[in-house]
């Protein structure tokens, strides 16, 4: 595998919008190198009968179904507020028509 230049770390910096200094610049190039070289060596597995997936685990929704409730502490909801008007929170005018 050929060998990641300075110039090519450079410029994946500069579109991540890092500034990195010469020393990090060759700690990068060493670690995509081994980052590349895993790559390949994962290429070389067969997947052929590996069902294809999305995640490795499966995903629940752990969250209840939205539903419509009446609450019977409006008002004191309301009394938290700074300010308000009949049932409505009242806050400053900020749009000038």
């Amino acid at each position: 595998m050929p060998k990641i230049t300075k110039e090519e770390v450079k410029k994946v910096a500069h579109l991540a919008r890092l500034e990195l200094n010469e020393n990090e610049i060759n700690n990068h190039a060493q670690q995509l190198e081994k980052i590349l070289d895993y790559i390949k060596q994962l290429e070389k597995i067969d997947t052929d009968d590996v069902p294809c997936t999305t995640r490795a685990i499966e995903v629940v929704n752990v969250f209840r179904k939205d539903e419509k409730k009446n609450s019977d502490c409006n008002e004191e909801l309301l009394e938290l507020g700074p300010s308000r008007e009949d049932k409505y929170f009242k806050v400053p005018k900020i749009i000038n028509e």
